[in-house]
């Protein structure tokens, strides 16, 4: 039989689903978190990996929104996914066009209020936005790492977040919050850190990933690794970039992002043209945005980085130290869990939400899931959608700080 808290989970969840017959959907509140500035933190102690590796010393670049309560039981640690980094809400200045990746979830009355919630968004390690990685100093040779940066899993990311927390002060996370890849890191949080989580919010993940996302990775890696540019990942001292295989990748990558339905929406069979010219240019409307996202990654990421971070991805499945189960993975988990997908994801679906609901309610602990009906597939989870943000903002406003 079901604890209390696990049957009150599932009906939290059947109220939230509905949340949009029974709520105000209009997002009231559109205020911002402001000029916001990034900071580095220094570690001189070692950090041994999954891989056995020991990094001797890094750095973690991070930033943070809102104030730390007087007992320090009000923070909220956001993950990112692949391609994210520390700015999350935000501007660096006035002029600034582009505010943090979760600008439209973070700040003062938005699902995650700043006005109650001390935020903290980082970059993890291996990262190219300033923490310790393959762009970054090896210290025992005064050179950037370069290929010889270990490869880092989400294990040592959340080992190496909670180096952060230490270096804060905060004991205890009131969240953990992450959607893709930031899902897996929140939910690893909760196995490896069970007594300094009190909730975690998974977002648009999966306990694993499918065979099916592990070749899309597979198939990015190739197009960066076969680059005549990558130089086995000594492209910096060759004073080049492997800018068509990290092109291919990110082209391949926000294929898998978006829905059918939303690249049809959006872009449908429109010609850039009146009429066919019968060449390999450009004649979609399709091809133009994927060129064009693809010619914007490679000149702002690190390919090294990306390698990483898939690997990473690849990687992660609690469930095998336990002969595969994952409801035994989670046994000593602690924390109320928040569940969200999308009916369009299709690289993380529903299905595979539904995975990780089970296995915390198999060992009892109390989580609300919701399913969310939204047109943008695996992308959803950034957009600012009423009905999700609506369903954040209700479980979070429960929360207790």
């Amino acid at each position: 039989m079901l604890k209390r808290s696990a049957l009150e989970g599932r009906e939290s969840a059947f109220s939230m689903y509905n949340a949009r017959m029974q709520e105000n959907t209009a997002i009231q509140d559109n205020s911002s978190v402001g000029i916001v500035a990034p900071k580095t933190a220094h570690f001189n102690q070692p950090l041994t990996l999954s891989s056995g590796q020991i990094l001797p010393q890094f750095h973690l670049v991070y930033e943070t929104y809102g104030k730390l309560n007087a007992d320090k039981s009000n923070a909220v640690l956001i993950c990112h996914a692949l391609s994210g980094n520390h700015h999350v809400a935000g501007k660096y200045s006035a002029e600034d066009k582009h505010p943090g990746w979760w600008d439209n979830m973070i700040g003062p009355g938005k699902p995650l209020d700043t006005n109650k919630f001390f935020v903290i968004g980082l970059n993890n390690l291996g990262g190219c936005h300033g923490s310790s990685g393959p762009l970054t100093t090896n210290p025992s040779t005064d050179r950037p790492w370069g290929a010889s940066f270990p490869i880092v899993t989400v294990e040592d990311w959340v080992n190496s977040q909670a180096c952060l927390l230490d270096h804060l002060g905060i004991q205890s996370l009131a969240a953990v919050v992450g959607g893709s890849l930031g899902g897996m890191q929140a939910l690893q949080w909760t196995i490896a850190h069970p007594q300094r989580v009190r909730n975690a919010l998974v977002i648009a993940s999966a306990p694993n990933l499918t065979a099916q996302n592990i070749a899309f990775n597979e198939v990015a890696r190739q197009a960066i690794i076969t680059d005549p540019e990558f130089h086995n990942g000594e492209y910096y001292n060759h004073g080049v970039l492997p800018r068509r295989g990290l092109r291919i990748a990110r082209m391949l990558g926000h294929i898998t992002y978006l829905s059918d339905d939303a690249m049809g929406a959006k872009f449908g069979r429109k010609l850039r043209g009146e009429e066919y010219q019968y060449s390999f240019d450009v004649e979609f409307e399709m091809e133009s945005y994927l060129r064009y996202q693809g010619d914007k990654f490679a000149g702002e990421f690190d390919a090294n980085t990306y390698l990483r971070m898939t690997r990473a991805l690849d990687y992660f499945d609690p469930a095998k130290q336990a002969g595969g189960d994952l409801s035994a993975a989670l046994a000593h988990v602690t924390a109320d869990f928040l569940v969200v997908s999308f009916t369009s994801d299709w690289r993380f679906s529903p299905a595979r939400s539904k995975e990780i609901v089970k296995a915390l309610l198999d060992n009892e602990l109390s989580v609300s899931y919701a399913e969310v009906t939204a047109a943008h597939g695996h992308d959803a989870f950034l957009m600012p959608d009423p009905h999700y943000h609506n369903i954040v903002r209700s479980y979070l406003n429960k929360v207790k700080v």
